[in-house]
Formats: C-alpha cells, sequence, structure tokens
C-alpha cells in the first residue's frame, strides 16, 4: 500500500480544512517546500497536492507551488484542485506534476475528462470521486451532485479509468478513522480500479487497517500535521 502525504495550499501556505469547509482552515506551515522536503526525507515517494484556491476559483491558482515542489524534491506528485479546463491540464503537468486528479469536471463535463483519459492515457489521468451519502461532492466540496458513487465509478471504469481517489466528506479532517467500509465495497465490486483512501485516519492503527484491504494507497495530512502519527513509525510502509 502507498503511503501518500497531503498538502493542501491556500494562499501559498500550507492548511487543512475540517469536512471541506474553508471556514474550518488551520495553517500548520508558511513554506509548503519545507514541508514536502520533510515527507522526502523520510523516505516517501509520493505526493498528494491540493490547490483548495483553484478549486474555490474552478481555476488553476496555485501552480508556482506545484513548479518549485517539482523541481526541488523528487516527489511523485498528484495534483488536484481546479482543473477545469485543457490549460489547466497543461499548466499542471508543465509545472511538474505526475498524475492530476480531475472530480468536479469529472461530473459537470464528462466529454472533456474523458477525452483526457485519451489523449494522456489513464496512467496519468486520477479520478476524483469524493462522496456525501455516498453521492459525489463537487467544487471543493461545495456541493453534492445527485451522481451515485457507485454508479459514477462503473462509467468511468467502462472508459478505462485505473485510478480513483475517494473520500467521504464527513470523514475529513475529524480524525476518528476512515471509511473502512466504503472501500472495502469499492475494492471489492471495482477490482481493476486502484482505490485511493482519504480522509480519517488518525493512527497508525487506521493505516494497519487499511493495508490488509485492496487500497492502492492512502493519503494522509491532518494526523501528521497534528503528530497523532509519527513519520518514522509510518515510513516503515515505505519499500
Amino acid at each position: 500500500m502507498e503511503i501518500i502525504p497531503a498538502i493542501d495550499i491556500i494562499n501559498g501556505k500550507c492548511v487543512r480544512l475540517t469536512k471541506g469547509d474553508y471556514a474550518q482552515m488551520n495553517i500548520y506551515n508558511e513554506d509548503p517546500l519545507e514541508v514536502a522536503s520533510m515527507f522526502e526525507g523520510h523516505g516517501f515517494k509520493r505526493l498528494h497536492l491540493v490547490d483548495l484556491d483553484g478549486a474555490k476559483e474552478k481555476r488553476v491558482i496555485n501552480y508556482n507551488i506545484l513548479e518549485k515542489l517539482a523541481g526541488k524534491t523528487s516527489l511523485f506528485i498528484d495534483f488536484g484542485g481546479g482543473i477545469q479546463s485543457d490549460d489547466d491540464l497543461r499548466i499542471a503537468f508543465e509545472c511538474g506534476a505526475k498524475q492530476i486528479t480531475g472530480g468536479s469536471i469529472a461530473v459537470k463535463n464528462p466529454e472533456l475528462f474523458e477525452k483526457w483519459l485519451e489523449n494522456y492515457g489513464p496512467e496519468k489521468i486520477i479520478l476524483g470521486a469524493d462522496v456525501k451519502d455516498k453521492k459525489i461532492a463537487v467544487s471543493g466540496w461545495q456541493e453534492k451532485s445527485e451522481v451515485h458513487l457507485f454508479d459514477f465509478l462503473e462509467k468511468y471504469v467502462e472508459k478505462s479509468v485505473k485510478y480513483v481517489i475517494s473520500t467521504d466528506v464527513a470523514k475529513d479532517g475529524m480524525l476518528k478513522g476512515p471509511a473502512f467500509e466504503l472501500y472495502e465495497e469499492m475494492t471489492e465490486r471495482f477490482n481493476e480500479l486502484n482505490v485511493i483512501a482519504s480522509g480519517g485516519v488518525s493512527e497508525m492503527k487506521d493505516v494497519e487497517k487499511l493495508s490488509e484491504t485492496s487500497v492502492f494507497g492512502v493519503i494522509i495530512g491532518k494526523a501528521i500535521y497534528e503528530g497523532r502519527i509519527d513519520l518514522k513509525e509510518l515510513s516503515k510502509f515505505v519499500e
């Protein structure tokens, strides 16, 4: 199982939200490069980088942060937040993203998302499937669509999607454990998908329990920043 530390960006700073609520924001570090370098120093290979300003504004905003982290670390960065157009996608890849995550766009403009899959290949495009009550949440979780998670996944599996990041919004930032049952159901129904769990991880027991499932990876943010999970202990999962 891949361990994927997360950095969320607002105004160029490393932050975390609770349940996707911009009014419940904690700033953890003024310098995202310092945080990314710390992750790299502990042996982690991947980074989940989210442009929260971009998610809100529906266009990529913090591309300079992406470019800096990609240029000054060797981390494999997947980047999301505000990718709504061909230009946004081009900017993300030109600034060093190895993969991009598209969530809102896959709901609101499936033709464009499918074009990206075709043009760039399923290794580079991650489907964002964040949920509230098993309905897909979009626009930085500010909206809940009427699209059911499993219908959404089935549609895109048919379009060759290989990677999906799924956050149960109710779990995010709450430090009360991930949505284990949700991920088990996802991996059982769609065993061809590389499912990346996100949200709710609060302690090493959560990581260990997820490692016993069929998920491809787990994104961890707040538990690291609040010292609930020790990076040295977490690095034992890194090959």
